[in-house]
């Protein structure tokens, strides 16, 4: 009986397995058969495809799949409803299709589309209406392209959004009133485009399931909502540059849920208060920058115990930093800069990340425990324009992965300790400008190859230049400028690959540029300032001849059409966006540039004892705006090749020996604005361009036989003297700086065979030679000469 029962039991299992996975199999095969795309959903999804500029033989990898051999179900960015087999989802982000969306597109058609994602596709132009008809979308992504209009009023009709995403474009107009009616919506970033607002709250208490709000970067200007309270999803808030205006909205901070809050840039005002905000906020990220709050920081900040960074930096508060602000255990990142707050550093901030305090009025720092300075911790310390002294903080030292150190424009004094050395590994800025710091520079940069800028200028500090700054390979700026330094010419920096800015200036630095044995300048240098020194001696033709970052613009080193008028050096983005700063004279005028614009080239080897020709070379630095080499005694002529650059903006020779004439066509330099000539010896017409004619007079005062500036003096100061034979005027041959971009480009052996041209030209072929190069024999026999 028992085994019969045991076949019997193991009989109905075998049967019962089989009749399940058959069933399975059934199941599947209805399913795949159902899961197949409709002819409509693949003829609109054709359609759609067919509206944009995509070649047929090089289609776009993420389109390649569609055609009509396959299930569209199965296309790339495609997803179909099991069951109906219709288009439920089309994610074509990053899919280059360039164009604009019709009102008859067949991207319209898929009625039943849920979500919709052209992210960053290059469409441009207005959104038709035709979009407010997807009325099953839940996910609405077209951030990032190139979009108009105002298409706010189309997508209030989707009801059933959850997900608003229109960054990044250039939308218009204002909210409509019936945007209240996305009441799911969880979602909605419309950052970065032109929208308008005036009144904010009819609109946002509406919208109770948010959880994400990013309007940043539009035209709002509106005050808050008083009640904000009923947000109670709301997770990240974010209403960057814009106008808004009011006090602080503290309703804002009773949301339990609130985890970052973003208000730089606008215009709130009054104290800072944070009202019933709960102990068990969430809150970690407090930006409330660039607006107008003023008063203390309240003391109950401390309560926000899950903060890690908070930025209160460019408001108008006042009085010291609350001693409470240590028991934010969790703080990594303080920013306090440009306000007018005063007193004591707390030493509790320095076991933190980044701490930014510059542009206050603190004058001394306070203790700290000893978990504060192991060093582990900060990364960036920024105490610059204050009003701290004494000597060079040696806890510095201990911060072994310091990235950016700026203790400029304080009144620190005595020498740099050598001890920096244990904090340069990881250093990528130093900034001791403008302090009183002696002795010499301490040869602390063995370790220092990501040390990208570094300025010591304004200071007292003497002696040479460390050899260990040799290490520097990654440095773009050195600025030693006002100084004492008494130095040779630090050739061997021409071996930093990427130096761009080098700033000698006012120190004692003397001797020659120029040395036979060592390959002529800077590849990648843009700036250079060694005004007001002791250098001497001539400079060779081709001293220019290798400086070839004044040569090529920054959009044909980028291979770009992008304009960079905003562009600054110094900014890498999130890991050092520190801008580099320096002083130097700008059109006649002593500037502070606060910030160093990537296109600016500039030369600056006035106040020295250069003598001889000016370098023909100097004519192939195109990309230079400044040229100024007064104040030395450089002769002869004029070099024509001056003329080449186009986009230069200032030109000072004055106070130098110059002679013959202002070259002609230096008239034709439309950007040339300021420009100095004064106490040489030249001669000749003042050319006729508008830029030299709106100069004033002084511009060439102290040159006698100077005429024609008549306009520019009036007659009563006008120098008089007998024109020249208009014969007598004739200006260089182009030839001039021709040759010298032949040498340049086929090397040192062309160079010797002209070199060897030259001594049998003039051996021989003397009255050829007169008749070829009329009265410029003297410069070009010079220039091959050398």
């Amino acid at each position: 009986m028992i085994p019969s029962q045991s076949n019997s039991f193991s009989g109905s299992v075998i049967t019962l397995y089989f009749f399940l996975l058959g069933s399975l199999v059934l199941r599947t095969l209805a399913s795949s058969r159902l899961h197949y795309c409709r002819h409509d959903q693949r003829d609109a999804l054709l359609e759609f495809k067919h509206e944009f500029p995509v070649s047929e033989s090089k289609p776009s990898p993420s389109l390649s799949s569609w055609n009509k051999t396959s299930d569209c179900c199965f296309w790339e960015g495609v997803t179909c409803d099991d069951e109906s087999g219709e288009v439920v989802s089309l994610d074509l982000s990053y899919v280059l299709l360039n164009n604009s969306l019709k009102p008859t597109s067949g991207l319209f058609k898929l009625q039943q589309l849920q979500n919709l994602t052209l992210s960053d596709c290059h469409l441009y132009g207005e959104v038709t209406s035709s979009l407010g008809n997807l009325s099953r979308l839940t996910h609405l992504d077209l951030s990032s392209n190139q979009l108009t209009g105002e298409v706010l009023a189309s997508v209030s009709k989707l009801n059933q959004l959850r997900d608003l995403l229109l960054s990044e474009n250039s939308f218009s107009g204002n909210i409509p009133t019936s945007f209240t009616n996305l009441t799911k919506l969880s979602s909605l970033d419309i950052s970065s485009n032109q929208f308008t607002l005036e009144n904010f709250s009819f609109i946002l208490p509406n919208l109770t399931s948010l959880s994400s709000l990013n309007v940043a970067s539009n035209h709002f200007k509106s005050t808050l909502p008083s009640d904000m309270s009923g947000l109670h999803n709301l997770k990240y808030f974010d209403v960057r540059e814009n106008s808004f205006v009011g006090t602080f909205p503290t309703s804002l901070f009773t949301i339990p849920s609130l985890q970052i809050v973003y208000l730089e840039g606008n215009q709130f005002m009054g104290p800072i208060k944070f009202g019933n905000i709960s102990s068990s906020s969430r809150l970690w990220d407090l930006n409330l920058a660039d607006n107008k709050f003023d008063g203390p920081i309240p003391e109950y900040i401390s309560e926000i115990h899950s903060l890690i960074v908070l930025d209160l930096s460019h408001n108008n508060l006042v009085g010291p930093i609350p001693t409470s602000i240590s028991k934010l255990v969790n703080l990594q990142h303080l920013s306090l800069s440009n306000n007018t707050l005063e007193g004591e550093v707390p030493g509790c901030l320095w076991g933190l990340m980044t701490v930014t305090l510059s542009h206050n009025s603190f004058n001394s720092f306070g203790k700290s425990s000893s978990g504060a300075l192991d060093g582990e911790s900060m990364q960036e310390l920024d105490l610059g324009s204050n009003s701290l002294g004494g000597p060079f903080p040696h806890w510095i030292c201990k911060q072994r992965f310091l990235k950016y150190l700026d203790l400029s424009n304080n009144l620190f004094n005595g020498s740099i300790p050598p001890c920096l050395k244990n904090s340069t590994y990881w250093l990528k800025g130093l900034v001791l400008r403008n302090n009183s710091f002696s002795g010499f520079l301490p040869d602390v940069f063995v370790n220092a190859s990501m040390l990208l800028s570094l300025d010591v200028s304004y200071n007292r500090l003497e002696g040479k230049l460390p050899k260990s700054l040799i290490n520097c390979t990654g440095m773009e700026l050195l600025n030693v400028g006002s100084n004492i330094i008494k130095d040779t010419f630090p050739s061997w920096l021409v071996s930093l690959p990427s130096l761009r800015v080098l700033i000698l200036r006012s120190n004692a630095f003397y001797g020659s540029l120029y040395y036979d044995h060592i390959s002529f300048g800077f590849q990648h240098l843009r700036l250079i300032d060694i005004s007001q020194n002791g250098f001497s001696g001539t400079l060779s033709p081709l001293y220019f001849s290798n400086w070839r970052e004044m040569v090529t613009s920054v959009l044909e080193e980028n291979g770009s059409n992008i304009g960079t008028e905003d562009w600054y050096m110094g900014e890498k983005g999130p890991e050092f966006s520190h801008s580099n700063s320096m002083t130097m004279i700008y059109k006649g005028v002593e500037t502070d540039f606060l910030r160093i614009p990537y296109f600016f080239r500039a030369i600056d080897f006035s106040g020295n004892r250069f003598f001889g020709n000016i370098p023909e070379s100097v004519g192939l630095l195109k990309e230079l705006r400044l040229l100024n080499l007064s104040g030395n005694s450089f002769t002869s002529n004029i070099p024509q090749s001056l003329a080449n650059l186009t986009n230069l903006e200032t030109l000072d020779l004055s106070r130098n020996q110059l002679s013959g004439h202002i070259p002609r066509d230096l008239g034709s330099l439309s950007f040339l604005s300021t420009m100095n000539f004064s106490h040489n010896l030249l001669e000749g017409p003042v050319p006729l361009g508008t830029q030299f004619q709106s100069q004033h007079c002084s511009t060439f005062m102290d040159n006698l036989r100077l005429y024609g500036l008549e306009k520019i003096c009036g007659k009563a100061h006008a120098p008089s003297s007998t024109p020249l034979e208009s014969e007598e005027f004739s200006e260089p041959e182009e030839q001039v700086i021709n040759w010298i971009a032949a040498a340049i480009a086929y090397g040192p052996g062309v160079f010797c065979g002209l070199v060897i041209g030259h001594i049998f030209f003039t051996a021989h072929k003397h009255e050829w030679f007169m008749e070829k190069f009329h009265r410029n024999k003297r410069r070009v026999v010079t220039t091959s000469a050398r």
